[in-house]
């Protein structure tokens, strides 16, 4: 028979407890910093030649199950995992460390095109191509005389 360990089984258990005791010290969202993380996935950012490109690592999802939003400079990227098991089973589960839910990340970038952003999915890994939007830079002013 599968068991898992005495730190696993009881892991929740003092998570909890430490959210408890240090919630106050830390303030009140402690806890969910913790746990927003936990749901959370690995991303890379690096910029060249006027582009951001975002590696994120999403192994398991297919593209239905992600979903990009680049809306008043926030990108967001919010990927779906269900945990596939139909609603009549009766199976008893002895260890689950897959995880499940919506894993969401958000970034900021003002200066992102937003009609010119791309995404491809392979391998597990989703790219998003980025342009910067054209700034307008600085343009010097010369001084007219009057002769």
């Amino acid at each position: 028979m599968f068991q898992q360990g005495p730190f696993g089984r009881h892991a929740e258990e003092i998570f909890d407890q430490m959210a408890k005791a240090f919630g106050g010290t830390f303030g009140e969202d402690f806890a969910d910093k913790f746990r927003e993380r936990a749901l959370s996935f690995r991303t890379d950012i690096y910029e060249q030649d006027g582009r951001y490109y975002l590696e994120a690592e999403l192994p398991g999802f297919d593209k239905e199950d992600i979903d990009i939003d680049y809306t008043a400079s926030y990108l967001t990227i919010r990927a779906v995992r269900r945990d596939g098991k139909p609603q009549d089973d009766t199976r008893r589960i002895i260890l689950s460390e897959r995880r499940y839910g919506e894993f969401v990340r958000r970034f900021y970038l003002e200066d992102a095109d937003r009609e010119g952003i791309r995404a491809l999915l392979k391998d597990g890994v989703l790219k998003l191509d980025i342009p910067k939007k054209d700034s307008p830079g600085s343009k010097r002013i010369l001084i007219e005389s009057e002769e």
